[in-house]
């Protein structure tokens, strides 16, 4: 397979890095295509080392913050969430002083990218943690990002399956999509941890998860439909979800095939992490506690798990109430 990157550009994660023998390994700076990054590359492969900043800048701040503490914590998945709202503040503010940032730049930048609101959130979110570290460092006494809102999508909120769609997605579904829809609901979890999940990760009646995006482990029981169902499937790969001749199923593979019993049974409004509110409402229902919750699903707080199980729980509670009528 033909390399799209210049000899000794690796890409690690989304993050490109410069490795030649005899020279320490460096992060490039810019995107490849670009002007800046084919004189970076140049200076790199004539032996030359990265510019440190020495000025209170935004590329320095940024510099400062992936080399903490706080940026090594990150989950994975956060890290290359995190990098992409990094890469565009170093091209936007790269140069500008970190000192002259406002409230209002914040909220400039934020609606600026509001036709992608999941992106303008994030740099709200990304710009917060950066002032919060200019501050830490002594670059600033202020975080001008701190309290500015999000954008709300203009989409319904997700909600958990009702019981009349799962079991017509069970009556209607086979192969990969039946398996991928028990994993999800089964298990509580994300579906980019359930396409990762692996035959050597069973552990006696249920499996050991480690989470993408808070890096929980948990070890998580079969319910009876998971068991089913991991009972008939065949081991073609590493991973469970695997086909062909051992290809993992990508995520969107799954949502493709998922959606396509969805729209056979009128479900279109339930996606895939819909599953994951419908785990938590089913043991909400069966009058677990926010804390036996949270020992399936792995959320950290309470909130959350409130948010998921809510509708479920007042449900049982108004039928117990109501029961007292009779």
């Amino acid at each position: 397979m033909k390399r799209h990157l210049p000899a000794h550009v690796y890409d690690k994660k989304g993050v490109l890095y410069f490795q030649r023998r005899g020279q320490k390994t460096t992060r490039m700076q810019h995107q490849p295509g670009t002007k800046e990054f084919a004189l970076e590359y140049a200076a790199l492969m004539n032996g030359a080392q990265p510019v440190v900043q020495t000025g209170k800048t935004f590329s320095a701040l940024i510099a400062s913050y992936i080399g903490s503490q706080r940026y090594r914590k990150l989950a994975p998945r956060t890290g290359r969430d995190y990098d992409k709202v990094l890469d565009w503040a170093k091209a936007k503010l790269g140069p500008l002083p970190v000192a002259n940032m406002q409230r209002k730049d914040v909220i400039r930048a934020r609606d600026a990218n509001a036709e992608t609101v999941r992106f303008a959130n994030y740099i709200v979110q990304v710009l917060r943690i950066l002032m919060e570290h200019a501050v830490d460092i002594g670059w600033r006494q202020d975080n001008p990002a701190k309290g500015v809102s999000l954008l709300k999508a203009d989409t319904a909120p997700r909600e958990a399956w009702p019981v009349d769609k799962i079991e017509a997605f069970r009556t209607a579904a086979d192969g990969r999509a039946r398996l991928i829809f028990e994993l999800c609901l089964g298990t509580g979890q994300r579906i980019g941890d359930v396409l990762k999940m692996r035959w050597s990760d069973i552990e006696g009646d249920g499996i050991k998860v480690t989470q993408g995006k808070t890096g929980a482990v948990l070890w998580v029981p079969f319910t009876p439909q998971l068991r089913e169902v991991l009972a008939s499937t065949q081991k073609v790969g590493v991973t469970i979800c695997a086909w062909g001749r051992g290809k993992p199923t990508s995520y969107r593979g799954a949502a493709d095939m998922v959606m396509s019993v969805r729209r056979e049974i009128g479900a279109e409004a339930y996606d895939l992490h819909g599953l994951r509110y419908s785990a938590a409402a089913e043991l909400a229902a069966l009058g677990c506690s926010d804390e036996l919750i949270m020992a399936v699903t792995g959320h950290a707080t309470s909130a959350m798990v409130r948010k998921y199980a809510g509708p479920a729980r007042q449900v049982a509670r108004a039928k117990e109430a109501q029961s007292k009528r009779n």
